[in-house]
């Protein structure tokens, strides 16, 4: 495999050789014609050659050393039988670029040995994708309540339900709580036909398929028949004491102020609480005058034992063109 050299912009020219010693895994490393390596040659200014089991970087000092760890990242990854898209080699080329993680999110160069930011579930190892993320674990891990704020597609709710799960399977907690207000933009539940729980599940999707991401579908029928995991909108928790139970609360920007202390003042005994949402996205009918997510962060910023995870557009973690969706949005006035 050869490529036309791509110029570097300043610096002294070095070379790098990279040795790994099971050739097999490097068709998952290059990707389909090459293409991770394609993106490590435009987003870093490399120029790479392989021959066999040896990998070619050629470039600057600088950018040289950010292939090199990139591709021992990502091979450390391969060795633990993570999957490797295009997106995880975004986020990798991202975190090339944060030396305050230097040593945190890396593996152990080519060694194979495991980050230790990390959740682990029935179905999946999830590691952080964006530095961002890196913190939101962290404070996960850390802290009784975290507010997770930021545009769609930067993984607030699914990595908050991961971190529910694993504490849910290790026995930290005894019960995984998670609501949602019923609030869409166009419809109402009263339109809707059927029963009360035919109504809101729609609301409620997103938050299974997060679960059915990191727990087989049968134990996540299991435990919901059993009580350990409760999908309910945020209704329903009013006049409770959510005690033992990790409990997520999706869409907050849709909550009115009302609601969230309501919602709030549920914390028990050994819980944990986690809300999520994005300022920019509020969707609550017309007469109520600010959204229950901005009122709390707003009188919480800084209390003790809180934490507040901010996600921009640069964290977006789905496919590309959704970073480029929310930053053209997000720099108009409609």
């Amino acid at each position: 495999m050869s490529r036309k050299p791509v110029p570097a912009q300043s610096g002294d020219r070095a070379r790098v050789e990279l040795l790994f010693d099971k050739p097999q895994l490097l068709v998952r490393l290059f990707g389909q014609y090459d293409q991770n390596l394609v993106a490590l040659e435009n987003r870093l200014g490399v120029y790479i050659t392989a021959r066999g089991n040896k990998i070619g970087l050629e470039g600057t000092a600088e950018q040289v050393a950010k292939a090199r760890d990139v591709l021992h990242d990502l091979y450390a990854r391969i060795q633990r039988g993570e999957d490797v898209d295009a997106g995880l080699v975004d986020a990798s080329i991202a975190m090339a670029d944060e030396p305050v993680l230097e040593g945190i999110i890396r593996a152990d160069a080519g060694g194979g040995g495991a980050p230790p930011i990390m959740i682990r579930t029935r179905k999946k190892t999830i590691v952080p994708r964006t530095p961002a993320q890196a913190h939101y674990m962290r404070e996960l891990a850390n802290n009784d309540m975290i507010f997770a704020l930021g545009p769609a597609g930067t993984g607030k709710t699914y990595v908050a339900v991961a971190q529910a799960v694993q504490q849910l399977i290790n026995g930290s907690v005894q019960r995984l709580i998670l609501s949602r207000p019923a609030v869409e933009a166009g419809e109402r539940l009263g339109f809707l036909p059927g029963d009360m729980k035919e109504k809101v599940d729609p609301y409620l999707r997103p938050l299974y398929d997060a679960l059915y991401d990191c727990l087989p579908a049968e134990q996540v029928e299991r435990r919901i028949a059993s009580g350990e995991i409760e999908v309910a909108p945020i209704a329903f928790m009013r006049g409770r004491t959510l005690a033992d139970a990790f409990v997520i609360l999706d869409e907050a920007q849709n909550t009115t102020p009302a609601q969230m202390k309501m919602f709030l003042t549920r914390f028990g005994q050994n819980s944990r609480m986690v809300i999520c949402g994005d300022p920019k996205q509020v969707d609550i009918p017309g007469g109520v005058a600010a959204s229950g997510l901005a009122d709390a962060v707003r009188r919480l910023e800084g209390v003790e034992s809180i934490s507040m995870c901010r996600f921009t557009v640069g964290d977006v973690v789905r496919h590309p063109i959704v970073g480029r969706v929310v930053e053209a949005y997000e720099g108009t006035d409609g």
